[in-house]
């Protein structure tokens, strides 16, 4: 079978993961119209512009097999931590945060992108076997490569500070190498590892505001009007929404400004203050589609080049839609993480849409022989 013509393409589409990415960023732009409603310009409509780039690329990516990205995976992973560089170097300073890159008039956000060449080089890495896994399996001493390879990115990103995105990027890689055959004492080796280097961090990495976010999650009340402010008034707009919500732009946290960062990692507070339980569900329930449709990819995937990218795009969805709504219902520490194709932010959205396009490829070519 080939998929010369564009009507072949069509027909092969993985449909419902697209309707599902539709209907998110649909309720998404529309949510952010609430959230923003008092904001000097239109957030929303500057969204609606990034993901019209974003599905731009995700359309353009279709006609390119994905397999392609093993070939650009070393080069676009040295390109990611070029830029991570440029950001310290010469990035943009924001409340602290050193974290933007300015390109013309847009703001370009790098550590967003190096997800993504994270994903694609980790796939690379455990198809070729470039380390040798002994009897099929993955050893300690075989591990040594990939983490060194994921702990760079992570650390400059930390440095920016950026909590929340090292976190995230560190759990898609360590979900990639759970499933590339690791052996169940190593596993336990590196969680009893992970514990030490968690002591270490708190004693020396993490900065006072970020060990505050972490006592804040365990006594929040004894920080009501310092730390802890941002999750009290997230887990009261939370709790407000109640059944079904207050009804679009009538949610008091949000239009009464009592709710901090509303349009970017506290997004979901609006939309469950405004719709209530019953539409946080509905859209728990769209990310839960998106990370099963993107297992159901891996699952079904041509080789193993296109499971392994299929899989850590499914542990991008997953590890950011469970840890933001996790911290804005008081489940989780606050760290700093956008809730995908729904929290503003530019280059968020565009490096999300490139993932459903890799999703998208990888399914379409497995009706390819």
């Amino acid at each position: 079978m080939s998929l010369n013509s564009s009507d072949s393409k069509l027909d092969h589409l993985n449909w419902p993961l697209v309707l599902c990415t539709f209907l998110v960023c649909g309720l998404g732009v529309w949510n952010l119209a609430s959230a923003t409603k008092n904001a000097p310009i239109a957030m929303w409509f500057v969204q609606f512009r990034w993901m019209m780039i974003g599905a731009a690329a995700v359309a353009a990516f279709l006609f390119i097999d994905y397999r392609w990205l093993s070939t650009m995976a070393w080069p676009g992973y040295f390109a990611a931590l070029g830029l991570l560089a440029g950001v310290a170097f010469a990035g943009k300073k924001v409340l602290g945060a050193r974290r933007w890159l300015s390109v013309g008039s847009m703001q370009i956000q790098p550590s967003e992108f190096v997800k993504i060449a994270v994903i694609v080089l980790m796939a690379r890495y455990f198809t070729k076997d470039e380390v040798g896994p002994r009897k099929g399996q993955y050893d300690l001493l075989d591990l040594w490569r990939p983490f060194g390879l994921i702990l760079i990115p992570v650390a400059l990103v930390m440095k920016q500070p950026d909590l929340g995105t090292a976190l995230v990027t560190f759990f898609i890689a360590f979900t990639m190498i759970m499933f590339a055959k690791v052996k169940i004492r190593s596993l336990l080796t590196l969680l009893v590892s992970g514990v030490g280097v968690s002591i270490f961090a708190w004693q020396n990495l993490l900065k006072p505001y970020q060990k505050d976010r972490v006592r804040t999650f365990l006594n929040p009340e004894a920080y009501a009007k310092g730390a802890g402010y941002h999750a009290i008034q997230s887990v009261i707009a939370v709790g407000s929404g109640q059944w079904s919500g207050k009804g679009w732009g009538e949610g008091t946290q949000n239009q009464l400004a009592f709710l901090p960062e509303q349009h970017t990692d506290f997004i979901f507070s609006v939309w469950a203050e405004e719709h209530g339980f019953l539409g946080g569900i509905l859209l728990i329930g769209l990310y839960a589609f998106l990370v099963l449709a993107a297992l159901d990819v891996a699952a079904n995937a041509r080789d193993k080049f296109g499971s392994f990218l299929a899989l850590g795009i499914a542990a991008l969805f997953f590890w950011h839609a469970f840890i933001n709504v996790g911290m804005v219902t008081g489940v989780l520490p606050v760290v700093g993480v956008p809730l995908p194709l729904f929290s503003y932010g530019g280059s968020s959205v565009v490096a999300d849409l490139l993932g459903i396009g890799i999703l998208l490829n990888v399914s379409l070519r497995r009706f390819m022989f």
